[in-house]
């Protein structure tokens, strides 16, 4: 099978229509950390899965507790980075759904320039997931960065 084309990307981020912004929101309205948990998980059910073909070795995120894929496309004719990321655990796939909510449908200077560590820190996420999940939403975060950075103008 081939890689999802642009236009899969570009409808994904169309599909997707949970941004960062809606994410402030909920956690404002949820109370505790159990309920914030249960809606990033949410988050992550919503996100489509990937076919077996994409879940190889050059599209996995090394650095996770559990096994995360990242795939790229870039559409220079509008100047924006688009991305797809599964894993097979439901909360990482949950913070993977907060880094789209963040980045993707970007352009690299924006990517670049965004301090995502402050958005984290906004909701208070470091500190309510593990260190080996963190770790593993650095790496995804880390991915995602290089990407944008290949891609400056």
């Amino acid at each position: 099978m081939s890689s999802p084309s642009l236009e899969e990307f570009q409808a994904n981020a169309l599909g997707t229509s949970t941004k960062i912004e809606d994410v402030f929101d909920a956690f404002e309205f949820l109370d505790d950390w159990e309920e914030r948990y249960s809606y990033i998980i949410d988050l992550g059910k919503a996100l489509p899965n990937f076919p077996d073909a994409q879940r190889k070795e050059e599209n996995y995120v090394h650095g996770c507790q559990s096994q995360v894929w990242l795939i790229d496309r870039y559409d220079e004719a509008s100047d924006t980075l688009y991305f797809l990321i599964d894993s097979d655990a439901i909360i990482v796939k949950g913070l993977a759904a907060i880094v789209l909510a963040t980045l993707n449908a970007k352009s690299p200077s924006e990517i670049h320039k965004m301090d995502v560590e402050a958005i984290f820190e906004r909701i208070d996420l470091m500190r309510h997931i593990s260190a080996t999940r963190g770790n593993g939403l650095r790496s995804m975060l880390e991915l995602v960065k290089k990407s944008a950075a290949t891609r400056l103008t």
